[in-house]
């Protein structure tokens, strides 16, 4: 049980938050309602093994940068608590379970299983060549939206894609905003971020600017996607929360920057679910 904790820790489990409930905006949204089941459990179970398999190579591959980062110096990899024999176990199975959770699925989402491995761990190095690392994140998150459509219906339509835009900058944001706790530290160990290359005043606006094509994204989603009045009322308070994310914090108070990454934006991923939930039955 220990050891099961601490893994969980390594791969911040508590985060699935941000992407399930925009796989299953997805795949609601593809079957106009309930995807059945089958769909819906191997949806669930494949979103949280490749989401577990990115975060365990990412501690992996970052394992001597956490270690000389005080901010990260406690995680499981670098205290021990996990070996690197037992996280390479996990990423093999985790993969294996992605893999045949996809196979479950349809033939279309199978073989663009290994493409979907490679876009999650190819993030973990972004970061030493180019400071558009958050929106590679941003990308791998923004997925979500698009496999929970093909799990229902394995063919690529113009709302997936715009809501894969709208996750894509909606995470970028945040991921700029988390980033700003590491400016020193990056700049020391030549790192890329943007808050590193541009500085904090330019972080925050380019942060801004990434939310503000999210709610865009999101309204042209929702519209592509031919959905209930109920849909705008939520895509208005998700906006507001995103508003309202940006004036928690400034240049001279990044305090409640956790308060920001974490609370607000579980909050949304939620709220917008619950949205379209409410556009698809009412």
């Amino acid at each position: 049980m220990k050891k099961f904790l601490a893994l969980c820790r390594m791969v911040k489990i508590e985060h699935s938050i941000f992407a399930l409930p925009f796989a299953f905006t997805g795949t609601f949204l593809a079957a106009k309602g309930w995807p059945g089941f089958r769909v819906f459990l191997l949806l669930t179970i494949g979103m949280v093994a490749i989401r577990s398999f990115a975060m365990g190579f990412n501690r992996l591959a970052d394992l001597k940068i956490d270690a000389k980062n005080p901010r990260t110096q406690k995680r499981p990899l670098v205290t021990g608590e996990i070996s690197i024999k037992e996280t390479a176990l996990f990423l093999t199975g985790t993969a294996i379970i992605f893999v045949l959770a996809c196979a479950g699925m349809n033939t279309l989402c199978l073989k663009l299983s290994p493409i979907a491995l490679f876009v999650c761990a190819g993030y973990s190095y972004t970061k030493r060549f180019t400071y558009l690392c958050h929106y590679w994140l941003g990308a791998v998150l923004g997925l979500a939206p698009i496999a929970g459509w093909l799990a229902y219906d394995p063919t690529f339509t113009l709302s997936a894609i715009l809501f894969f835009f709208g996750v894509t900058f909606w995470v970028a944001g945040f991921d700029i905003l988390y980033s700003c706790q590491d400016i020193a530290f990056d700049r020391a160990n030549k790192l890329n971020s943007i808050p590193a290359h541009f500085g904090l005043a330019t972080a925050l606006t380019l942060s801004s600017f990434s939310h503000i094509m999210t709610s865009i994204f999101f309204l042209l989603a929702g519209w592509a996607a031919q959905v209930g009045v109920w849909f705008y009322p939520v895509w208005a308070v998700v906006a507001l929360i995103l508003v309202f994310e940006h004036l928690l914090i400034s240049e001279d108070d990044m305090s409640r920057v956790n308060v920001a990454f974490f609370t607000l934006n579980g909050v949304i991923s939620v709220i917008f679910f619950l949205g379209v939930l409410a556009s698809i039955y009412y």
